[in-house]
């Protein structure tokens, strides 16, 4: 049951965290720092929070398996989860969001590549909104009540 309780607290944690640095943690340093200053702030706690996300992401996949592996064994029903699905999803949001344009954003910055700056910065912030959503969805589905048998 250990790793039940983990597969509940996770997403909790994680939601909190990605709330955390979208509402104070990434708009503080424009707000007290010149721009590029801050800039290179919340480039920073980005990549924390990318890589983080990476650590919470495989692991909230491999809980949701083993529950739907059990789950699976005891009813006959598929190996996929929503959980799954869900978890899955925040990790290609963070791969894609990150990972993917990052390195475009850094050319685009230096005037090279088809996308804008602005652009780019809009297509990861969706990708991180989007993630925002899906752990949240993974945290309200965690948080759910217990369903038991009744004693007899």
């Amino acid at each position: 049951m250990t790793l039940d309780r983990w597969r509940r607290l996770l997403p909790g944690l994680w939601c909190g965290w990605l709330l955390c640095v979208a509402i104070v943690a990434t708009p503080a340093p424009f707000a007290l720092l010149e721009r590029a200053e801050a800039g290179r702030v919340v480039a920073r706690m980005l990549a924390a929070e990318a890589y983080s996300a990476l650590l919470l992401g495989a692991l909230l996949l491999g809980l949701e398996r083993v529950r739907a592996k059990r789950l699976a064994d005891d009813t006959g029903g598929s190996q996929f989860s929503v959980g799954m699905g869900l978890a899955a999803g925040a990790l290609f949001c963070t791969v894609a969001g990150y990972f993917g344009l990052q390195p475009l954003m850094a050319a685009a910055r230096a005037g090279q590549g088809t996308l804008s700056f602005g652009q780019l910065h809009a297509a990861s912030a969706a990708f991180f909104g989007v993630k925002l959503l899906l752990v949240a969805a993974l945290a309200w589905r965690a948080a759910a009540p217990v369903s038991r048998a009744p004693s007899s």
